[in-house]
């Protein structure tokens, strides 16, 4: 995070914590805002790795399970989601990708799994034109709106808006990317966040880093942290169905296997957004990724994992969480043991194929 930038926000009462911001003083209540009203939150625990130069776009096409392609020019730009797999076909990622003003791309991934990223794709550069670098300085910060009124406030504040679904608009002081109707994402250069937060202010409510995470979580957007690299295909978190996957492109590492999987066998597992009442007993332990999940039909042998849990604004937790589907049609899911808080399966935003 920036150093002036994070004494900026906790000067307007933020409290931050290991590179996020815990809340802005009332963590309930912001998560309870976040649900019925508009709100602006820090995004600084996302980094950005900025790719440059004339391969950039071939480069990032065999490495990717997106179609880079299609992320078109500056002038007229969409965002895609992403995977980076291993040679298995695991995913070592997810990110969010887009072009930049200067015609390259940033991918925007946890902040905990940049470097290892980075380093690991910059092995793979050899001869070709392209550079590999974090956002020096941390000169661009990204913050997120998010409510029924979020469109017409980024617009009050940045000028005109792309209404194309992950669209990218450029303006004076930065980007937008669209993320839904009532989602966004604002790029800002460094010198310009104070105003444009402090205009955003006018209309939304700051809040912690843990509400973006819940509007991900609704909106079924799995991001892949440390503690479950490795664990999945890209069709195992529905990455397919968000638009992450392309079948059409040509090779990328795991490619092989992530083809076999949608062409030649039937994927046992899939993504699916639940909810966890946690009993009394257990208030002090922490829904996390990476737990473990269980059902009857099982046994004593896992039949899921938590992707990513945040707090629910009506208690408990919410998960995305990957799961054998003959368990989720047939048996209650459990966390952490067959007979611990049941799982209530909630629908997903958008349709799942078996």
């Amino acid at each position: 995070m920036n150093p002036d930038w994070q004494a900026y926000l906790q000067s307007q009462h933020a409290l931050i914590e290991n590179g996020r911001v815990a809340h802005f003083s009332d963590a309930a209540a912001e998560l309870s805002t976040t649900q019925s009203a508009t709100v602006v939150t820090d995004l600084s625990h996302f980094d950005l790795i900025q790719f440059a130069g004339e391969d950039a776009q071939s480069f990032l096409q065999g490495q990717l399970t997106c179609d880079v392609s299609k992320v078109g020019s500056p002038a007229a730009a969409v965002a895609t989601y992403g995977g980076y797999c291993n040679p298995k076909g695991r995913m070592l990622a997810s990110f969010l990708l887009w072009r930049d003003n200067s015609g390259g791309y940033l991918m925007q991934l946890p902040s905990a799994l940049r470097a290892g990223i980075q380093k690991r794709l910059a092995m793979y550069v050899l001869r070709a034109k392209v550079t590999l670098a974090a956002d020096p300085g941390d000169s661009l910060v990204r913050i997120g709106v998010a409510g029924s009124h979020a469109g017409a406030l980024v617009q009050s504040i940045l000028g005109e808006i792309s209404p194309l679904p992950l669209g990218v608009s450029q303006g004076e002081r930065g980007s937008v990317i669209s993320l839904s109707e009532e989602r966004f994402e604002l790029i800002i250069a460094h010198e310009h966040t104070a105003a444009v937060w402090q205009g955003l202010r006018k209309g939304a409510r700051p809040v912690g880093a843990a509400c973006w995470d819940w509007l991900d979580i609704k909106a079924g957007i799995p991001v892949i942290l440390p503690e479950t690299q490795e664990q999945f295909v890209p069709q195992m978190v529905n990455l397919d169905v968000i638009g992450g996957v392309s079948f059409e492109k040509g090779c990328y590492p795991g490619q092989e296997i992530v083809a076999r999987t949608q062409y030649l066998g039937k994927i046992k597992r899939r993504m699916y957004l639940a909810g966890i009442k946690v009993q009394p007993g257990r208030a002090a332990m922490p829904i996390r990724a990476g737990d473990e999940l269980f059902s009857a039909d099982m046994g004593d042998q896992s039949s899921g994992t938590v992707v990513n849990a945040a707090p629910s604004p009506g208690g408990g937790y919410d998960v995305l969480a990957v799961i054998q589907i003959s368990s989720a049609e047939a048996s209650q899911i459990h966390w952490t043991s067959p007979d611990g808080p049941a799982l209530e399966i909630m629908p997903l935003p958008y349709a799942v194929d078996p």
